[in-house]
C-alpha cells in the first residue's frame, strides 16, 4: 500500500511517517519506481508507534520499546522497567503543573481585573513578583 493508505490506516500523518523512516524506526519496501509500498506488517508497527508516543514516550523509548515487542524471547521485566520510568516521569510533571497551576491561581487572585494599570501578572512576568506575604509586588530589582 501507499503512504496514504498507511497513514489512514494507522493514524499518523505521511509527515510523520517519512520522520519515523529517516529515523530507522521502519524500512519499508520500495516498489521498481521507487514510491514506499507498505506492508501490513509496517502499518501494525506505525500503528504501535502512534500508542507508545500517545502515552508519551520518547523517540528512543519506542525504539526499545519496538525492538522489545518484535523479541520474542524478551523479559517483560524490561518493557515493565520502561512503563514504570514513564509513570514515575509522568508524576513529576502532574506536580509540576500542579504547582505552576497554585502560583498562576495566586497571581490571578491578586489582580483586580479592572481599569487600573498595576498588574500582579504582569509584574510576576517581569520578575517583580509577589512578596511572600501576598501583599502588593516585592521591590524592583537593583542594577
Amino acid at each position: 500500500m501507499n503512504i496514504g493508505e498507511a497513514a489512514e490506516i494507522s493514524g499518523l500523518p505521511p509527515k510523520t511517517i517519512r520522520y519515523y523512516e529517516d529515523i530507522g524506526l521502519l524500512t519499508p519496501a520500495r516498489r521498481g519506481n521507487g514510491y514506499r509500498d507498505y506492508a501490513a506488517r509496517d502499518v501494525h508497527k506505525l500503528s504501535f508507534l502512534r500508542r507508545a508516543r500517545s502515552l508519551g514516550f520518547v523517540i528512543e523509548d519506542c525504539r526499545q520499546l519496538l525492538s522489545l515487542y518484535e523479541d520474542k524471547g524478551r523479559a517483560s521485566a524490561s518493557v515493565k522497567t520502561m512503563a514504570e520510568a514513564r509513570i514515575h516521569d509522568i508524576d513529576a510533571k502532574i506536580l509540576e503543573l500542579e504547582a505552576l497551576r497554585q502560583t498562576l491561581s495566586s497571581l490571578v487572585s491578586a489582580c483586580h481585573g479592572d481599569d487600573r494599570p498595576d498588574c500582579p501578572i504582569l509584574d510576576d512576568l517581569a520578575g517583580l513578583g509577589m512578596r511572600s506575604d501576598g501583599l502588593g509586588t516585592a521591590p524592583a530589582p537593583t542594577r
